[in-house]
């Protein structure tokens, strides 16, 4: 999908929040989110619900003939759906009406919503030996046609009651650590064997074109670390990358060459560039552009690139702030798409 094609489903200068929201009031949460990003608003992640609302706990829910328990270590497979399941299935079920029901008021063109990719998937459930899906090739497999299959149900559903479409948001936060062979063993004095890089783009890729197949829309692929591999990413096929702009600042070369082969190809950069939670100054909407600005200089783009191809949002861990900076954060993200598009004298 080329740069003109994705910037088709949302307009220039929209911008879009990165899932999580705090409380726990669905029906708030997405009046907030649709009242906010009215261009591009996702279905909102509540995670301070506990059990079910989390990113596995959300991505759980979309499984289909799998299911998960909850131990003292984490999720963990079971033979039927018991009650940390059909809570998981019944959060995401009370979110989406809640979303329907915003959007049958607000009417929008496109909403995004956010999935637990499958390599994050794998490593945050156990199986029932306590060993982690990732570590069982079989298993790995049917969780991620497991996961697709899902997807696709949950997108079809979304896009029938919202009438909009549906943009794919895949969260691989735990990603850079699978690579690394930074996840601990079952008994904790070792470390899972780093997955080769190969590998981890096949099987990202495999979920980014069924869920791209499914919806006809972008895939986004999300990775908040402070050195996510875009490169790895953008092989995927991912169509827009979401991070964090804020910790690019010392990144090194070769990770900002491969943004700039990115940007370059194409791809759509999400921005995390509003702080997650109000710090004492509340910042200006110059300084908050500055590491959009200061990326595209960097690597040598006009900064006309931002209008086309990137989309401002809040930084991960919106769900820690309070109400009034969460509506702020979000006003402050669509502002900052707005000056992308006509900036302001003097930047």
């Amino acid at each position: 999908m080329s740069s003109g094609e994705t910037q088709r489903f949302w307009p220039r200068g929209a911008a879009t929040g990165v899932g999580s929201m705090p409380g726990i009031d669905a029906a708030e949460a997405a009046a907030v989110v649709f009242g906010e990003l009215p261009e591009f608003p996702h279905l909102p992640e509540l995670p301070a619900r506990g059990v079910g609302a989390d990113v596995i706990g959300r991505a759980a829910a979309l499984l289909v003939d799998l299911a998960v328990e909850v131990v003292p270590s984490g999720y963990r497979v079971t033979a039927r759906p018991g009650r940390d399941h059909r809570r998981a299935v019944d959060l995401l079920r009370w979110d989406t009406d809640a979303v329907t029901e915003v959007a049958e008021r607000s009417r929008p063109s496109v909403v995004k919503t956010q999935v637990a990719g499958p390599w994050t998937l794998a490593a945050g459930v156990e199986l029932p030996r306590g060993h982690r899906v990732l570590t069982d090739e079989g298993a790995l497999r049917d969780f991620t046609d497991s996961l697709v299959e899902g997807l696709a149900a949950h997108v079809t559903e979304l896009a029938d009651r919202t009438g909009a479409r549906v943009v794919v948001q895949l969260d691989e936060p735990t990603l850079p650590s699978v690579l690394a062979g930074a996840l601990s063993t079952p008994s904790g004095y070792g470390t899972v064997a780093a997955v080769p890089e190969p590998r981890a783009r096949e099987l990202l890729g495999t979920v980014v074109e069924a869920a791209r197949a499914a919806t006809g829309c972008p895939v986004v692929l999300h990775c908040c670390a402070r050195r996510p591999p875009v490169g790895l990413l953008h092989a995927s096929g991912a169509d827009a990358i979401s991070l964090d702009a804020t910790l690019l600042r010392g990144a090194p070369g070769a990770l900002l060459d491969e943004i700039g082969e990115a940007w370059d190809a194409g791809v759509t950069f999400l921005l995390g560039l509003v702080p997650s939670v109000e710090g004492e100054v509340r910042p200006e909407l110059k300084e908050l552009a500055r590491p959009a600005f200061d990326l595209v200089d960097r690597l040598g783009f006009a900064r006309e690139t931002l209008a086309e191809r990137a989309v401002p949002t809040p930084t991960c861990g919106l769900a820690s702030a309070d109400n009034d900076w969460v509506r702020r954060a979000l006003s402050l993200a669509r502002d900052l798409g707005k000056a992308f598009v006509e900036p302001v004298e003097g930047w």
